[in-house]
């Protein structure tokens, strides 16, 4: 899956992943009144709210980037609409050729891990026939419960032709009251890029793994130093735009392939037309505001590498 993922990068010549997190708060009015009129103030109207707005953006958007990465939490908060919605969502992705990394953050021991690793990676069997529930390509994993947590994520990785993103070092403000504490002579997030770099050894396609990292934008310099630990790793750095990270902050994140690295912005995409920048367009063409935001996004990373 990761050649994959780089051939689109090199195709698009954007290392962009759009976060699809949409909370009603982003939902323009009219689309949400569309949806309500039909299903009700419901975790049904909600649900379809949700689906309209990302179908109109993917729609503005699907020719320009390699791939998308809805946050499973902001369809989970709809309980049964939202997952419907998100399935929705990765399945009509597909349709429009993208990649969707599923940003689930799983991390589990024994059964439970593996069941996780079934539902969203891999397949379940029923009676005779076997399943790809969820079904995205990636999908991001939480290493703190250590190799128990990561092995069956591994496993179906290897079936299944999928791939994770580790978290490492993540874009929050908190993150270093665990991730930057020193164990021996390494921070806990260096000895986690470390341990990202062996599990990757084993599931190489071409020059990269299918085992990525999460590193923040937030932390260009801990990047750089991740990047030299993880050489093999795709690292999928959060953080650009609405949470401060820029274009000149990602130099380091990538090799000098011009591949390594690939870039979300959530908010600063899927509302941008809130943003003062984007204004003129208003919620009706909600979408091209979107569109625009993602050349712009594009011509800042372009400038910074070249």
């Amino acid at each position: 899956m990761i050649e994959k993922l780089n051939e689109k990068i090199k195709k698009t010549g954007a290392p962009i992943v759009v976060g699809l997190d949409p909370t009603l708060a982003h939902v323009p009015s009219h689309v949400c009144e569309k949806a309500f009129s039909e299903y009700g103030n419901t975790l049904e109207g909600a649900g379809e709210a949700v689906w309209q707005f990302n179908k109109a953006i993917v729609d503005a958007v699907y020719d320009l980037i390699p791939a998308v990465k809805p946050q499973i939490a902001m369809y989970e908060q709809f309980g049964i609409p939202g997952l419907v919605a998100f399935k929705k969502t990765v399945d009509y992705c597909h349709e429009k050729g993208l990649i969707v990394i599923g940003d689930v953050k799983r991390g589990d021991i024994g059964s439970t891990c593996e069941a996780y690793a079934a539902g969203h990676i891999g397949r379940v069997k029923v009676g005779d026939k076997e399943y790809c529930p969820f079904d995205e390509d990636f999908i991001t994993v939480n290493p703190y419960l250590g190799s128990d947590g990561i092995k069956p994520f591994l496993n179906a990785c290897r079936d299944n032709d999928r791939g994770i993103f580790v978290l490492v070092k993540t874009s929050n403000p908190s993150s270093g009251e665990l991730q930057d504490l020193v164990c021996g002579e390494k921070t806990i997030y260096e000895t986690v890029g470390a341990m990202v770099d062996q599990w990757g050894s084993g599931l190489m396609k071409g020059d990269y793994s299918e085992v990525g990292a999460v590193v923040g934008a937030t932390y260009p310099e801990m990047g750089k130093a991740l990047r030299a630990v993880m050489p093999r790793a795709c690292i999928l750095v959060p953080g650009y735009g609405a949470q401060g990270g820029k274009g000149a902050d990602l130099v380091h994140f990538f090799n000098s392939d011009g591949l390594g690295a690939i870039i979300n912005s959530s908010r600063g995409i899927i509302a941008a037309y809130k943003n003062e920048k984007y204004a003129s367009y208003g919620e009706a063409a909600f979408a091209d505001a979107s569109r625009a935001a993602v050349l712009d996004m594009k011509e800042d990373i372009a400038s910074a590498l070249a």
